[in-house]
């Protein structure tokens, strides 16, 4: 729909360009209007033009609305073309137009929902990241659910993605999780040890200590946190790191590439990058410290890579591992960070303009908290992790494709309120049953048609709808002439616009607006138009409609990671 429509307005500025004295065509740009009344696709490429061409919009419109109804195929699509306000233009689509594209949904499927806008562009996606000092939280999970949706989005786009990630399994963390196995190592096993006054509490760090007594019983008795501290660290942080890659495997997250910290260190990687740096005359001495010229790209003020006492700081091995990132050749850099690391994106900005990436090929998407409920109260810390809900403990109670599709239901940089207690309600209050309760319903339908022995609907997935009905599938779907439907028409053919969008936007929360939309104009559909009836050619048609929602439906849950089930 898209394309047709921006192949039409195109052709109509070429032919007035000379007239304009314009030297090069505009982008266009579509967006469907949120008034119905206002049509059903709209552009604002008049308004665009009124600086260039020094005319005021409106009549800029006009030449443009002109030059389609004289032509460009614009009376074989359009119904109607009106500008409104300073230079809106307002297109409302022929029923013929939007039958022909249902026509095309039903027989491409999913492969006419998608658009190879990344022809191959490499892109790496890092998310997640939380240090492997405890268990992963719903903060963690959020994240966990926007990167793996926007991953699924960017490769359906055609990019080439890889899912990262980045281990911090070389700073002081650590080495305090370490301590705290360590206290109750020896707390466990009768001595009255101290316990670090900033360790991790919770059952988890106990639970790691028993699993090191069954392992090595008296072992470290004797020892010192000096003697066997990298023991204790080095076994807790795989044992937690063993347990948040359970846990993302559970909630549907896989990732491609687990980079340590510890092994950039390892492989020089670290002082190779300074040494880079170095040779751009980039680094500079001061007060003993050795410092990154982080001003010249933007930052508020320079970083210090390496301390007086020698030690490299954090910043030393991010910037070591964004180098990295550039070495395996990605084009473009997304990192998914929680909002409270909101101060840290000019830093990293200005590392990768240093090494020649342009800023505008990194993004941050920030996280920001969830509030999680239980009958709109506040829910209690956890027990396990001590401080916070763990991500397995609401994944276990409530189930993973619901918190996924909640965690998404909002923008990532929103604050999000989770109420456990509606996420369990089979009801139209909770968004993902009302989604995937849409589809289940039309595979409810499509039973009855294939037990009613409906013509060319015997299968339950009707995967003959382009095969049995395909000669005369245009006067079928011609006899979809109700409001509803065409507006459910209208709503199928907005998808591709809707996925170009959140692909180009990382804005996965696009989607799950756009499907809750769907199912509510479905269920709605449903309780108001008979779908099976006495009327074979009306029933025919409205099942091909179904199956286009359906379709469309498991398309847009499958780039979220939700399941689609055909029975609830």
């Amino acid at each position: 729909m898209k394309q047709e429509v921006v192949e039409i307005i195109r052709k109509a500025l070429e032919s007035l360009q000379e007239k304009w004295g314009l030297e090069c065509l505009p982008d266009i740009d579509i967006e469907v209007p949120k008034n119905e009344k206002m049509g059903d696709v709209a552009t604002t490429i008049a308004m665009g033009l009124t600086k260039s061409l020094k005319r005021p919009p409106k009549k800029i419109a006009e030449e443009i609305v002109d030059e389609i109804r004289g032509g460009f195929k614009g009376g074989d699509i359009f119904e109607s073309v009106e500008i409104a306000g300073p230079g809106f233009i307002n297109f409302r689509l022929k029923n013929e137009f939007l039958h022909a594209g249902l026509e095309q949904l039903l027989i491409e499927e999913h492969s006419s929902l998608r658009a190879d806008m990344g022809k191959g562009h490499k892109v790496q996606v890092e998310f997640v990241s939380a240090n492997p000092t405890g268990p992963l939280h719903v903060g963690h999970g959020r994240g966990a659910a926007v990167g793996n949706a926007l991953c699924n989005i960017m490769e359906a786009a055609g990019f080439e993605v890889q899912k990262e990630f980045y281990i911090n399994d070389a700073g002081l963390q650590v080495k305090l999780l370490g301590e705290s196995v360590f206290a109750r190592y020896l707390q466990m096993s009768g001595y009255d040890a101290p316990f670090p006054e900033d360790g991790y509490k919770g059952d988890y760090i106990e639970t790691v200590a028993e699993e090191i007594i069954k392992r090595a019983g008296d072992e470290y008795l004797n020892k010192t946190i000096e003697e066997c501290g990298d023991f204790f660290s080095d076994y807790a942080y795989k044992m937690m790191l063993a347990d948040i890659e359970r846990d993302l495997k559970d909630f549907g997250v896989v990732f491609d590439r687990w980079q340590s910290e510890k092994e950039l260190y390892e492989r020089g990687s670290v002082q190779s990058a300074l040494a880079a740096l170095h040779e751009k005359t980039l680094l500079y001495e001061k007060d003993g410290a050795r410092w990154f010229i982080s001003t010249r790209f933007g930052d508020d003020k320079d970083r210090v890579v390496v301390k007086q006492d020698g030690e490299y700081t954090y910043f030393a091995s991010d910037i070591a591992y964004h180098k990295d990132k550039l070495d395996r050749g990605f084009d473009t850099i997304i990192n998914i960070w929680g909002a409270d690391h909101h101060g840290y994106i000019p830093r990293i900005k200005s590392v990768l303009e240093a090494f020649g990436l342009p800023k505008e090929k990194f993004r941050v998407i920030l996280i920001q908290m969830v509030a999680l409920l239980r009958h709109g109260e506040p829910v209690q810390m956890s027990k396990r992790a001590g401080e916070f809900v763990t991500l397995r403990e609401v994944i276990d109670e409530v189930g993973s494709d619901i918190t996924k599709f909640i965690f998404l239901t909002r923008r990532a940089d929103s604050q999000l309120e989770f109420d456990i207690e509606v996420a369990k309600e089979q009801s139209a209050e909770n968004p993902v049953f009302y989604v995937q309760y849409a589809f289940a319903r039309i595979s409810s339908i499509f039973r009855q048609a294939a037990e009613k022995r409906v013509r060319g609907f015997e299968g339950s997935r009707v995967q003959d709808v382009g095969a049995g009905f395909k000669p005369d599938l245009s006067s079928t779907l011609a006899l979809l002439t109700e409001n509803e439907e065409l507006s459910l028409i209208k709503k199928l053919l907005q998808y591709p616009m809707v996925f170009e969008g959140a692909a180009l936007s990382c804005e996965p929360h696009r989607i799950t607006y756009y499907l809750q939309e769907l199912a509510g104009m479905f269920h709605s559909y449903y309780n108001k138009h008979r779908v099976i009836s006495d009327n074979e050619e009306l029933t025919n048609a409205r099942l091909c409609l179904c199956r286009a929602v359906q379709i469309v439906l498991k398309e847009g849950l499958s780039m979220l990671g939700v399941s689609a089930p055909e029975r609830m």
